[in-house]
């Protein structure tokens, strides 16, 4: 495979980012230039929810300036990505319009999750990673609108937390607040320790990690300026967090100055240094990894998966259904018949890949649903279905984009409720999401059926199609005559959909 060049463009919420890389056939990718300039979009987004012309007139010619300097390094190939902060903005339409008729350039706008996850990947590939999460950790982003946090043990995620505590959104609370810098610094205080303590009676009561996993600006450099443990890549917390005390302290430049910055006068640096050291004793971590990476380098990650310019490490399809199965888990779902439902819909889905026509992916998303099916319960009995709905559309779940928790929750919504009409939801759900939905949906319904009394009752079972049926052969020394009832009734939406009848095909057994 030849050597290719490729540029990552990305627009956040205070600066525009290009970072060209180098791919090659020997599976590396190194950078060659990367280029930063201050847009403050979050200053109008957070404080009028528009972003105004002048700023949208600055922001086009950085990203010219950008092309300028893509077509001297002659790229091969690009992606460029808005963060959160334009889709937050009530005229994201409109200012996506202009960008693409001013600069050329093809881009899309991230969702929050999208954009988590572009970073985590890349993270997720370096070698300390896989050692730290199979102990404890807890991978934080922070970002200028917002920070995420996902906590892993024993390599299993336990709950990924979406708060709303950026820098620059922070930044812009206390921009024209006329106090002294130690009143300012207080309020911030006061302001991310309320954010914080919420997050940990909620999620992390009684509970120690041994590596916090940090990235967000700054942070390298932070990590620069400490003495690192005697394993060579990480630094001690405490020590890390009073650095962070005593820097606060010093007015902006001399904190830009011990630091290597360039601008000393940048906004951020302070509720950086308070947010840092909030999470540190919110978490209280052993040691700190700073990978020193960022939303670039996830999007060269990213695409050289696609391209085969590199191999997956980590297994992503794992830390979905631990997280799917903490969150069921927390609301109280029945873990038995969970395990059941899981095995019976997979088992179904891979004895029916031609008639469905969907990969690992959609098998996915249906094992997510199958483990969150039950979780509306802990809310209502009586409307379990949309409660679940809106608990998995409003959970974090790592791995998962919004679209993909729109089809998981969809698929839970309609294992119980009719189907409706894609004209009903086509504002929430595109085509091909809703024949997702309808096929996974369906699925869902005849394995859920098949352990309706919760008591496991099957075994050895065999799935196959043969003409239009889809034979279901079974071993048990139960009644299933409850199972059976209901199995007929959950079968008309599969005939529906599929155009192919489930059948059971039982053989009594003595038991043991």
């Amino acid at each position: 495979m030849s050597v290719m060049t490729f540029a990552a463009i990305y627009i956040g919420s205070y600066e525009v980012s290009l970072k060209v890389f180098e791919l090659s056939g020997k599976k590396s990718i190194r950078t060659i230039d990367f280029v930063r300039s201050r847009v403050e979009l979050g200053k109008d987004a957070y404080l009028n929810e528009t972003i105004g012309y002048e700023l949208l007139e600055k922001l086009c010619n950085v990203l010219n300036e950008f092309k300028q300097i893509m077509d001297g390094y002659k790229v091969d190939d690009y992606r460029m990505f808005a963060g959160p902060i334009l889709k937050s903005v009530t005229n994201d339409l409109f200012v996506a319009d202009q960008i693409k008729r001013r600069t050329g350039l093809e881009f899309a706008m991230l969702s929050n999750s999208e954009h988590r996850f572009l970073s985590y990947k890349c993270v997720s590939s370096k070698p300390e990673f896989s050692r730290m999460i199979q102990e404890s950790a807890a991978v934080v982003n922070v970002g200028g609108g917002e920070l995420q946090i996902t906590l892993f043990v024993h390599g299993e995620v336990l709950t990924t937390q979406h708060l709303v505590l950026g820098t620059m959104r922070i930044a812009q609370m206390f921009r024209k607040m006329d106090a002294s810098r130690a009143s300012v610094t207080k309020h911030m205080r006061e302001l991310i320790d309320k954010e914080m303590e919420v997050f940990k009676s909620q999620y992390y009561q009684n509970r120690t990690i041994k590596y916090l996993i940090l990235t967000g600006d700054y942070s390298l450099e932070l990590m620069r300026r400490m003495e690192k443990n005697m394993d060579g890549t990480t630094v001690d917390a405490a020590k890390f967090q009073k650095f962070m005390e005593k820097l606060e302290k010093k007015d902006t430049a001399s904190i830009a100055d011990v630091l290597n910055i360039s601008n000393d006068t940048d906004i951020l640096l302070l509720p950086s240094l308070i947010l840092y050291g909030k999470i540190m004793e919110t978490l209280s971590a052993d040691s700190v990894w700073v990978p020193g990476v960022d939303i670039s380098d996830g999007i060269v990650y990213d695409y050289a998966l696609e391209n085969h310019y590199a191999k997956p490490v980590h297994d992503f399809e794992r830390d979905v259904l631990s997280a799917a199965r903490s969150l069921s888990k927390r609301y109280m779902s029945y873990s038995p018949h969970i395990d059941a439902l899981v095995e019976m819909s997979t088992l179904i889905y891979d004895s029916m890949k031609k008639i469905h026509g969907y990969g690992k992916h959609e098998r996915l998303l249906l094992q997510t649903a199958a483990i969150l099916h039950d979780c509306g319960k802990y809310v209502s009995f009586a409307n379990a279905p949309q409660c679940a709905y809106d608990i998995i559309i409003a959970s974090e779940i790592m791995g998962l984009s919004h679209r993909d928790r729109v089809i998981v929750a969809s698929i839970v919504k309609y294992n119980t409720y009719p189907l409706d009409s894609y004209e009903k939801i086509a504002d929430t759900l595109d085509e091909e999401a809703y024949l997702i939905v309808a096929k996974c949906a369906s699925i869902l319904r005849v394995a859920n059926a098949m352990d309706r009394s919760h008591k496991q009752k099957f075994r050895n079972v065999r799935v196959t199609p043969k003409e239009r049926q889809l034979l279901i052969n079974i071993e048990t020394d139960d009644s299933i005559a409850l199972e059976k009832i209901l199995f007929d009734a959950k079968a008309s939406m599969f005939i529906d959909v599929f155009g192919i009848k489930p059948v059971i095909k039982e053989k009594k057994v003595m038991s043991l």
